[in-house]
């Protein structure tokens, strides 16, 4: 391991550091402290996405890639599918499953049985790839004191899912601790009706914030912005591979690459890599 001392290496983290300040400084989005007192996340496509490691060996078999990233990047090709649908009922959904089989790289030829292979192991089982950038982020926020919960369009499982990955739990434990948590598939209303929302509400405006100072973040325009607009919140539209910039995403609105995006200026990670947690051993 390099030594931390080491002027030549000190002197370039300070550079790349000041480059970073200086790159973001301007960035016009909302930012906690500033324009946002807490933020909610959505679960799916936010803090966990459909795992690659399932879907990847189901395609394969119809010339899908085996690279990790690609595999990742096929739900948000496939939720940007989703957004653009012209379809109706369900079959905007079947949109999102055609574009996800074609962007793990399945030629078109192959689509319907790549389509049938997807299916036999697509289901709410499949969200469970943890995004760990996330988590950081909303790790730096809670360090940050903002209010932090999920509401999500489930089945009843989300509480123990983000758990038991330790990505986040209400109250102390493995994961970051965030305020609340709401499921659809408990309180039995799902976005984009904004009652979903209502008490995560609650709980924010208990601890005294106000729900226009409320971020929320999804990936998806039809349920995740339409559902924060209509609560009155604050939408923000998580589009990591900048797959939404030829798209309106409405009033109040904003896209975002990252939910590190949304931390004051000077305290994103990158502008401070000398404070990255050091190796348990060498």
């Amino acid at each position: 391991m390099a030594d931390p001392t080491d002027r030549s290496d000190a002197d370039l983290l300070t550079r790349t550091a000041s480059a970073v300040v200086e790159a973001t400084a301007t960035t016009d989005g909302p930012r906690v402290g500033r324009d946002l007192d807490a933020v909610l996340f959505d679960a799916g496509g936010v803090i966990v996405v459909p795992d690659p490691l399932t879907i990847g060996p189901a395609l394969a078999p119809f010339g899908a890639t085996s690279d990790l990233a690609t595999l990742i990047r096929a739900h948000y090709v496939a939720i940007r599918a989703h957004a653009g649908s012209a379809s109706a009922g369900e079959d905007v959904w079947l949109d999102y499953l055609r574009a996800h089989v074609g962007a793990c790289g399945v030629p078109a030829e192959q689509a319907d049985a790549g389509l049938a292979a997807l299916v036999r192991v697509f289901g709410h089982r499949t969200w469970r790839f943890p995004l760990v950038e996330t988590v950081v982020a909303m790790e730096r926020l809670r360090e940050h004191g903002t209010p932090l919960g999920v509401v999500s369009n489930a089945v009843g499982q989300v509480e123990d899912l983000l758990r038991h990955t330790s990505c986040c739990q209400v109250g102390p434990g493995g994961g970051v601790e965030i305020d609340v948590l709401v499921d659809s598939g408990v309180v039995g209303v799902e976005k984009p009706d904004p009652a979903v929302f209502a008490p995560a509400v609650a709980v924010m405006e208990r601890l005294g914030v106000d729900r226009g100072r409320i971020g929320y973040v999804g990936d998806s325009l039809r349920y995740d912005v339409a559902g924060a607009r209509a609560a009155g919140l604050v939408p923000l539209l998580l589009d990591p591979h900048d797959l939404h910039a030829d798209l309106d995403v409405g009033p109040g609105a904003h896209r975002i690459s990252s939910v590190h995006d949304l931390l004051p200026v000077g305290e994103r990670p990158e502008q401070h890599p000398e404070q990255a947690p050091q190796p348990e051993g060498d």
